[in-house]
């Protein structure tokens, strides 16, 4: 079988709700991506046989497929495809692994993975946001199927996350706290330069705009439940941003032909089903999964990024998997750092690769909560400390 190297990473500053990117266009996000993508890696666009992008809510500016939008808008050859997918909050974590898929089979030689979300433009759809419970306004309302076998309990990704805080018995302050650190440490990361060699500034925002400096476990402690009686607040919640990342896969063959330089080989890739109700605990036994069949143990690996859709998710996620808390978004995560939907498993595979590179660290494992109680997996080898971003 082949090898799927990765050859450039590469991801705007991620814009808190209303910041410097929410006046982007997203094909023009996503252009810029791949624009600098190219131009890091050398690459010959016209080599490119197929773009891969992950977006969420496929309407307005961001529908009409916004993969080959992205790469048209960058002025990039108009005989290139592109492809727009969508597995809820890991779709580009899904379009890495359909393009090491693609290489790995031997169907492409050069793919680019990512994706691209404005959610300051486009909103996120309000039922999933409200966590109101099953109706016609849901995607599940009005299904037979869905009734006769789930019922008509609330499915949210809020009603998911507290039911993972009260079957985990994780409280509200050891949330906060683990939200605090998250916060420190992505402020640490911001002033220590370790995002400068990922990120390709965009129109004068040049760094992250989500962590901020001034928030204290007091703070948070102020904040009202999201839910009557529930245990999670915003502070503890991914916040809404904006974004784009972009990666670029070669075969062996495509390595040689194109003079491109490995940085990293695609160890193991899956992806697992759980409860689709409780919706967010899917990572817990998607990683057990990708341990088993990879033969790997949870010390194996040098940087995790497990995001951060809530903190009860990675919370339980440590208590079940026993991983170094230490070594679990150690630059800060979702909570800190923002969330694009679409974009963010392209966001997290970049940061977990420049990372590696950083810290000489030689396995990263990157996992994320979906909608319909899914979860990616995805492991990579860092291979070599080149010097490009």
């Amino acid at each position: 079988m082949s090898e799927a190297y990765i050859v450039g990473a590469v991801r705007t500053p991620v814009g808190r709700r209303n910041g410097g990117l929410a006046g982007a266009h997203p094909a023009d996000l996503g252009a810029h991506v791949l624009k600098e993508l190219l131009r890091r890696t050398g690459a010959d666009p016209s080599a490119v046989e197929d773009v891969i992008f992950g977006c969420v809510d496929t309407v307005g500016p961001q529908a009409g497929d916004v993969a080959r939008t992205c790469w048209l808008a960058a002025g990039l050859p108009e005989e290139v495809p592109g492809v727009t997918i969508d597995r809820q909050c890991g779709s580009s974590q899904q379009a890495l692994h359909f393009a090491a898929q693609a290489v790995l089979s031997g169907t492409n030689d050069l793919v680019v993975a990512g994706g691209v979300q404005n959610m300051s433009m486009i909103p996120i759809s309000a039922a999933m946001l409200a966590g109101r419970p099953l109706g016609h306004e849901t995607p599940f309302g009005g299904s037979k199927g869905w009734t006769e076998r789930y019922g008509t309990q609330e499915v949210s990704q809020f009603a998911g996350a507290e039911q993972i805080a009260a079957h985990w018995g994780i409280g509200r302050e050891e949330m906060e706290r683990y939200a605090y650190t998250s916060h420190r440490r992505a402020l640490h990361a911001i002033d220590a330069g370790h995002f400068r060699r990922e990120i390709a500034p965009y129109e004068g925002v040049a760094a992250d705009e989500g962590p901020r400096a001034d928030t204290t476990p007091a703070k948070m402690a102020e904040l009202k439940p999201l839910t009557e009686g529930g245990r999670l607040t915003a502070a503890l919640a991914s916040q809404i941003s904006d974004g784009a990342a972009a990666l670029l896969v070669a075969s062996p063959r495509a390595v040689r032909e194109h003079g491109l330089a490995p940085r990293a080989r695609v160890h193991h890739l899956s992806a697992r089903g759980a409860d689709p109700v409780m919706m967010l605990s899917a990572p817990i036994p998607a990683t057990a999964h990708a341990l088993r069949v990879s033969g790997m143990s949870i010390g194996d690996f040098a940087a995790i990024e497990v995001n951060e859709a809530f903190a009860s998710v990675v919370l339980a996620w440590m208590k079940e998997t026993g991983a170094d808390p230490a070594r679990v978004n150690p630059n800060g995560g979702a909570i800190a750092l923002g969330h694009p939907l679409g974009a963010t498993g392209a966001v997290l595979a970049v940061r977990l690769l420049h990372e590696l590179e950083r810290t000489g660290g030689r396995y990263g494992l990157q996992v994320m909560c979906e909608g319909g109680g899914q979860a990616n997996v995805t492991v990579i080898e860092r291979l070599v400390t080149t010097g490009v971003a």
